[in-house]
C-alpha cells in the first residue's frame, strides 16, 4: 500500500518470465471455496465492470500476475478492456496517452510522467496496452495535493485555482468512516505520532477518492468496457477504500477484487483466514526475492 510514505527507492528489479513461476503462487476463489486459475477468473468477469488487483508493491510474483491477468482478460474481452493504475497521477494522463499513441519516445515518457521508481514492475502491462491499443487510466491524485492535505487539511484544496482542481475528485471528497478508518489507524501504529491527526487520514482518503473518481469518469464514457485496476491492496482489501468509494458513486457497478500478498503459510494455507479480504485471494511464495 502507498500510504503517505515518500517515493520508492531505486533497487534491482526481479522480472518473471521463466517457466516454473506457477509454483510460487496459489489462487483461491472465496465464493466457490476452491483454488482456481487466472483463466477461470478472467472468464468469470463476464458480468463485472471493474476488477481490482490489490498488490504488495514489492511482490515479484504479484507483478508477474498483474500482467498475466491483464493478458488473460484481453483474450476474453479484446478491445473492450482498459487498464487503470494507481502508479500514474491524473496530471500525467496526456503524457501517458502520447506515449501509448506513439507520439513520444519511452525515454521522454518516463522522464515526464513521474512513474514510480519500480516502473519496470509495471512496464509489461503498460507495453501490452500500448501494443494492443488499449486505454490506460492515470488514476491517482497528484502527490502535491495529497501533501497539501497532510499539511494543511482537506479544506486547503478549496483555494486551488480551477485549472488545478481538474486533477482532483469533486470537493469536498468522501473520507469513509468506520472499518477503513480503524484499519488505517492500526496500520499506522495505533498511538504513534501523527496517527490521531485527521489530516493524515484525509490525505489517504484523497488517494481513494481520486482513484475512484478517475475510474468512474472513464466508466461513464465507456460503459461497454471492463476496467482492470492495479493498486496497493490496502486500497481495496475487504472492499474498502478506493473500491468502497467507487461503489458509493454507482451502487449498481459490479466490482470484483483480488487480494495478492506473500504469507508464511504459503505451503499449507488456511484459506478461511483470508476469505474476508476479497473475491479472490492470491498467496505468493514469501521465499521469492522482492523487487525492492
Amino acid at each position: 500500500m502507498r500510504i503517505l510514505i515518500a517515493a520508492l527507492l531505486l533497487l534491482p528489479v526481479v522480472c518473471f518470465s521463466q517457466p516454473g513461476i506457477e509454483k510460487h503462487y496459489k489462487i483461491y476463489d472465496t465464493r466457490t471455496q476452491k483454488t482456481t486459475t487466472i483463466e477461470e477468473i478472467a472468464a468469470g468477469c463476464k458480468d463485472a465492470d471493474v476488477l481490482f488487483f490489490g498488490e504488495e508493491h514489492n511482490d515479484s510474483a504479484g507483478h508477474y500476475l498483474e500482467a498475466e491477468f491483464f493478458k488473460a482478460l484481453y483474450k476474453v474481452y479484446g478491445d473492450k478492456l482498459a487498464l487503470s493504475m494507481e502508479m500514474f497521477e491524473t496530471d500525467c494522463q496526456l503524457v501517458l496517452d502520447e506515449y501509448l499513441d506513439g507520439y513520444i519516445s519511452e525515454d521522454r515518457f518516463i522522464k515526464e510522467s513521474r512513474p514510480w521508481s519500480n516502473y519496470k514492475d509495471y512496464k509489461p502491462a503498460v507495453e501490452f496496452a500500448r501494443q494492443n491499443k488499449l486505454d490506460v487510466i492515470a488514476a491517482n491524485t497528484p502527490r502535491r495535493y495529497v501533501n497539501m492535505v497532510s499539511r494543511k487539511g482537506m479544506r486547503s484544496l478549496d483555494s486551488l485555482p480551477k485549472a488545478s482542481k481538474k486533477y482532483l475528485p469533486p470537493l469536498p471528497y468522501d473520507t469513509l468512516a468506520g472499518r477503513y478508518y480503524e484499519k488505517f489507524k492500526g496500520f499506522m501504529g495505533g498511538g504513534s505520532p501523527g496517527t490521531n491527526n485527521p489530516k493524515i487520514y484525509y490525505s489517504q482518503s484523497l488517494w481513494d477518492a481520486g482513484m475512484s473518481y478517475s475510474i468512474y469518469q472513464y466508466w461513464k464514457k465507456n460503459k461497454d468496457k471492463k476496467i482492470f485496476h492495479m493498486v496497493g491492496r490496502f486500497h481495496c482489501d475487504e472492499k474498502l477504500g478506493t473500491l468502497a468509494q467507487l461503489q458509493n458513486k454507482k451502487s449498481s457497478l459490479k466490482i470484483l477484487n483480488i487480494s495478492c500478498f506473500s504469507d508464511a503459510s504459503f505451503d499449507n494455507p488456511d484459506w478461511s483466514k483470508f476469505s474476508h479480504l476479497g473475491d479472490y485471494i492470491i498467496l505468493t511464495d514469501p521465499g521469492l526475492k522482492k523487487t525492492f
